[in-house]
């Protein structure tokens, strides 16, 4: 059993120490380029066509959301008459 608890730390701290095989290209630069600079376009749009997606629907979940909660309330405020 101590051999086993043995060999899983060292199997725990290879695989930890070991590098990255893959080497990704730094795009950071490029990223801040882009973010930095003053084209009117506001910062949580200038990711592209899947930032501007994600706002949208963003905001119809919120405004949807809101109506659906207002409903609620009126509904809650107005309960059917029993006969």
């Amino acid at each position: 059993m101590l051999r086993n608890l043995l060999a899983l730390r060292q199997i725990a701290q290879r695989t930890i120490s070991t590098t990255s095989r893959r080497h990704f290209e730094n795009k950071v630069p490029e990223k801040q380029k882009l973010f930095q600079e003053d084209n009117g376009v506001p910062v949580h749009l200038k990711g592209g066509a899947s930032d501007a997606l994600l706002y949208r629907l963003t905001m119809g979940l919120t405004v949807g959301g809101t109506a659906y909660a207002i409903y609620m309330l009126v509904v809650a405020a107005f309960p059917k008459k029993q006969n």
